[in-house]
C-alpha cells in the first residue's frame, strides 16, 4: 500500500528533480498499475467493482429482486438500509457520469470527412448517443427520488447543472483552425474543470455524508476531498502526455490542458502565438511534437505538477477529520496514486 509522505517543493527546470518528475508522471505501465491497484483495493472495501454496475443492475433480475427485498425495510432502523441508500447514491453518480460520457460522444457533423464513414451512419450514431445518455439520466433521476432525501436530491441536481455548464464551456473554448485557443488563464481553467470534472464527485461525497446524517462540517470536508482529489486527477491526466516516452502519445495533449495554459501565462500571449507559428508545417498544420518540446522547455509543466500536488495535499487534509480506517486509507492511496511516484 502507498503511504503518504510530505510533498517535495516545487520542481523547477532540469536536473535531478526534473528526472524525478519524469518518472512520477510518465505514461509507463507502472504508473497505470498503481492507479489500478488502489482502485481495486477500494473496490474490495465497497464489496464489488463499481464501474458500470448500474448498467448491469438495470438488466439483472437477481439484483432487482434483492432491491425489492431491501425496500421492505423502508421505515425501519435496520443498518442495512443506510448502507443500501449510500450504494444507491454511488450507482446514481455512476449513471450520471456515464450519461455525460455518452453525450460527449456526439460528433460535429459539419467537421466530418468522407473517411469518417457514411453521413447517415454518423447521424444515427448521434441520435443513439443522445437517446442513450438521456435514458441513463432519466434512470438516475428516478433513483434519486427513491432516496427520499430532498437535500440529497438538491445536491445531486446541482451537480448535473454544473456538468451541463462545464460541457458548454468545453465546447466554447475548442481550438480554432489556426491552433490557438482563447486566453482563459489558469483561474478560469480551474473554474471550468470544477464544473465539468470535479463537481459531480465533490457533491456526491457531500451527499453521502448527508445520507449518513453527518453534520455540515463533515459534509464540507467530504466535498473538499472530492473536489481536490478530482482536480489533482485531471491535472495528472493533463501532465501525462508531456512525459510519455511513446512517440504515438507525443501529440496527445489538449491546447487547453493545464500545462499549456500555465505555459502561456508564464511566457505571455505574444510569445505563445509565436511558438505556435514556429511549430507549423508547410501544410499549415501544427507539429505537436515540436510544440510539446517548446512547452516542456518552459516551466508550465513543472507548475502543473506543483498544482497537482497542492490539490492532493488539500484532499488529504480534508480526510483528517475522519477516524483511521480501511476506507480512509483507500481514499488516501487514491490521492497518492495521482500525485506521486513510489
Amino acid at each position: 500500500m502507498l503511504r503518504w509522505r510530505p510533498w517535495r517543493s516545487l520542481i523547477a527546470g532540469g536536473g535531478r528533480e526534473a528526472r524525478q518528475a519524469r518518472r512520477l508522471f510518465s505514461g509507463s505501465p507502472r504508473s497505470g498499475s498503481h492507479w489500478s491497484k488502489v482502485v481495486s483495493e477500494a473496490e474490495k472495501i465497497v464489496g464489488y467493482p463499481t464501474s458500470f454496475m448500474s448498467l448491469r443492475c438495470l438488466l439483472s433480475d437477481e439484483l432487482s429482486n434483492i432491491a425489492m427485498q431491501v425496500r421492505k425495510l423502508a421505515g425501519t432502523k435496520h443498518p442495512l438500509l443506510d448502507t443500501a441508500s449510500q450504494r444507491t447514491l454511488a450507482e446514481i453518480t455512476e449513471l450520471i457520469h456515464t450519461a455525460f460520457l455518452v453525450h460527449r460522444g456526439i460528433v460535429n457533423i459539419g467537421e466530418l470527412t468522407s473517411s469518417d464513414g457514411p453521413l447517415k451512419d454518423m447521424q444515427f450514431g448521434n441520435k443513439l448517443a443522445v437517446l442513450s445518455g438521456d435514458f441513463l439520466l432519466a434512470n438516475a433521476s428516478t433513483n434519486l427520488a427513491t432516496l427520499q432525501n430532498t437535500k440529497v436530491v438538491e445536491i445531486m441536481s446541482s451537480a448535473i447543472g454544473d456538468l451541463v455548464q462545464g460541457i458548454y464551456y468545453e465546447n466554447s473554448y475548442l481550438a480554432e483552425e489556426n491552433g490557438l485557443t482563447d486566453d482563459i488563464g489558469i483561474s478560469i481553467w480551474k473554474e471550468h474543470v470544477f464544473l465539468s470534472h470535479s463537481a459531480l464527485l465533490a457533491k456526491s461525497c457531500q451527499a453521502a455524508m448527508e445520507l449518513a446524517k453527518h453534520d455540515v462540517e463533515t459534509q464540507n470536508k467530504a466535498f473538499n476531498y472530492g473536489k481536490h482529489m478530482s482536480m489533482s486527477r485531471k491535472l495528472n491526466v493533463d501532465i501525462q502526455p508531456f512525459f510519455s516516452e511513446s512517440s504515438n502519445d507525443s501529440v496527445a495533449f489538449n491546447l487547453n490542458s493545464a500545462p499549456v495554459i500555465l505555459h502561456q501565462e508564464l511566457i505571455g500571449r505574444e510569445t505563445w502565438i509565436k511558438q505556435v507559428k514556429e511549430a507549423r508545417t508547410k501544410g499549415n498544420l501544427i507539429d505537436y511534437s515540436k510544440l510539446r518540446e517548446a512547452i516542456k522547455a518552459g516551466k508550465g509543466v513543472t507548475s502543473a505538477i506543483d498544482l497537482c500536488r497542492f490539490h492532493g495535499n488539500r484532499a488529504l487534509e480534508a480526510l483528517e477529520c475522519f477516524p483511521p480506517s480501511e476506507a480512509r486509507s483507500a481514499l488516501e492511496n487514491i490521492v497518492c496514486a495521482v500525485t506521486r511516484w513510489s
